[in-house]
């Protein structure tokens, strides 16, 4: 058993008579932020999620932390404000996994599209068109506004059509002008509700998680949950917070709630291009623009690679949502009508991916118009349920915290509790005491490179993948050294692997090669290097080699049904600029 199962285990046994303050069903990252935050007050929590942490909906955003400037269209200020505060707050609190994003406007008229903005601004249920050059400029300066609050970027700019040519040369020539804005990208969102999760658990003593571990039953009062290694447990709480993203509507079923639809969820797909001209002519920029029918798309750097998303289709299957053919030839006919001098084919195509955004039921004729905000609508008890039911309805990536401080709030008065402490400044997981200067980075890299004997340009790319947690990784006591490294993947070690396998609460091989790490994503894998993954983490994790055999067989589906990635021995991403990949 690890050290952090075996500390959990005990923290179980130690709740006999099962009473516990709040269950939060679903571990996304609403419901893993409202787990810190709550935790963090004081209130006992526990936190279930049928799979893994961050595995659901949180695993399948743009990976973009944005204050929302289509949302200006719809007359959604609060919205934009509160998003921009947010990620402001976020380069702060995560700066190991969040990190300023130049973004480009392409334009494409002069006065085109003010009618149909103004019509949508007033309640129109068709979404604009052709957003032109007076349109847009209004927008970024509006948007300049509503991020001022703890302004931590420049303001816009906005380019004639031959500087904007220059700013991003591959673009294609019909447009007039070009507008760059700034937002900010997330490389690591998994691991980031990973670390939620964690601090949660680190801040309060008597609060709990678990993964792979699913609701059995509800009745009289009593919830009983069972692992997927067998191991039942029952808990009695004094309010139950559905955070089950797309899934919340059967969740409140399951709890016996009323019948009550509150979820409408729209599919968004991604692609993964393996495109190394096109990420050296975005120039770290992303380019958000407008695609043929109107929709909202856009392309940047990830990790090496360029992600393409996405879509917004109504979807009500959150279990076997995947990105389909006609999607990635949508995708691919996009980046060609905007950047003509460059190549897209299939064969670029290295990974995609998909998920159910659970945002509310709704009878908006165009899923875009749908409102990203947020909502937490309460079912009070009833005779055969003493605990109320509140249902985290809605919202986006970028406003977690203040989803999860409004909600806590709730949960608090309803407790008849005070707030402790606010969430606005804390530091997330490997963000704590980050090194933000360059001469504090030297000097933290320096200090541990002293310690740990590695080099100093390792010691500064396991701070730029794991934050401040990378010296514990690099001072484990293991029998792996971080000179050993994964075939096909040798940026990673197999220190690096025991570590997660032991101390951040791993049930599957999965758990490791998708969320606490990125090397799915970054199509690092081949099957040699899962069978070395994997036997480092059996080691860890006590499983037999039919275990093992079950879980790379596991990884090896998934990937091909839900990823578009084929393993073979030799199939893993060759990186074309290792110096880009983190």
């Amino acid at each position: 058993m690890t050290d952090m199962a075996a500390d959990l285990k005990q923290r179980f046994s130690q709740r006999q008579d099962g009473e516990i303050d709040v269950v939060i069903l679903g571990a996304g990252v609403n419901g893993a932020g409202l787990f810190r935050d709550l935790s963090a007050q004081g209130v006992n929590c526990l936190i279930v999620d049928k799979s893994d942490f961050g595995s659901g909906t949180s695993a399948a955003p743009s990976r973009l932390i944005h204050g929302g400037l289509k949302y200006l269209e719809t007359g959604e200020f609060r919205l934009v404000a509160q998003s921009a505060l947010e990620r402001n707050l976020l380069l702060k609190n995560a700066p190991h996994c969040v990190e300023a994003l130049p973004t480009f406007v392409p334009i494409f008229s002069w006065m085109r599209g003010i009618p149909a903005a103004l019509r949508t601004l007033f309640g129109s249920t068709t979404a604009p068109r052709s957003r032109g050059a007076v349109l847009i400029k209004v927008g970024l300066a509006l948007y300049d506004f509503f991020g001022s609050r703890n302004r931590v970027m420049p303001r816009h700019r906005f380019l004639l059509k031959g500087r904007a040519l220059k700013e991003m040369p591959h673009v294609t020539p019909e447009i007039v002008a070009g507008g760059i804005y700034y937002d900010a990208k997330i490389s690591r969102p998994e691991r980031l509700v990973y670390e939620l999760v964690s601090d949660g658990l680190e801040a309060n003593k008597g609060s709990l998680a678990a993964n792979a571990t699913k609701l059995v039953s509800a009745a009289d009062g009593l919830l009983t949950f069972q692992r997927s290694d067998g191991y039942a447990f029952s808990v009695k709480p004094k309010l139950v917070v559905n955070a089950a993203g797309p899934w919340i509507d059967q969740v409140n079923a399951a709890l016996g709630a009323p019948a009550h639809r509150l979820i409408g969820g729209t599919k968004g797909s991604h692609i993964l291009l393996d495109h190394p001209e096109l990420v050296r002519s975005l120039n770290g920029h992303m380019i958000y623009f407008e695609a043929d029918d109107g929709r909202i798309c856009l392309v940047y750097g990830y990790l090496g690679q360029a992600l393409v998303g996405s879509t917004d289709i109504p979807c009500d299957d959150p279990d076997n949502v995947r990105c389909e053919e006609q999607e990635i030839d949508y995708f691919l006919d996009s980046v060609r009508s905007l950047l003509p001098g460059l190549r897209f084919e299939r064969d670029q195509v290295t990974y995609s991916y998909s998920g159910i955004r659970p945002l509310p039921a709704s009878d908006a004729s165009s899923p875009g118009l749908i409102s990203r905000d947020h909502s937490a609508p309460v079912f009070e008890p009833d005779g055969s349920r003493p605990f109320p039911i509140i249902s985290l309805v809605g919202g986006k990536w970028t406003t977690f915290r203040g989803f999860a401080e409004e909600v806590a709030d709730t949960v608090l008065t309803r407790l008849q509790r005070s707030r402790k402490t606010s969430t606005e400044r804390l530091a997330i997981g490997g963000g704590r005491d980050f090194p933000v200067g360059s001469r504090e980075r030297e000097s933290w890299i320096r200090s541990i490179a002293a310690k740990t004997g590695v080099e100093a340009s390792r010691a500064d790319e396991l701070l730029s993948r794991y934050g401040t947690t990378a010296a514990a990784i690099l001072a484990h006591g293991s029998v792996y050294s971080d000179s050993q490294r994964i075939s096909g993947a040798q940026r990673h070690s197999a220190l690096e692997i025991d570590w997660i396998a032991r101390q951040e609460l791993v049930v599957h091989l999965s758990d490791i090669v998708f969320r606490r790490t990125t090397m799915a994503i970054e199509g690092l894998l081949t099957i040699q290097s899962l069978r070395e993954i994997g036997a480092i983490a059996a080691a860890a994790l006590q499983w037999d080699a039919q275990r093992l055999g079950r879980e790379i067989d596991d990884v090896v589906t998934s990937l091909a049904k839900f990823h578009g990635q084929v393993l073979t021995e030799e199939s893993a991403r060759r990186a074309a600029s290792p110096a880009t990949r983190g």
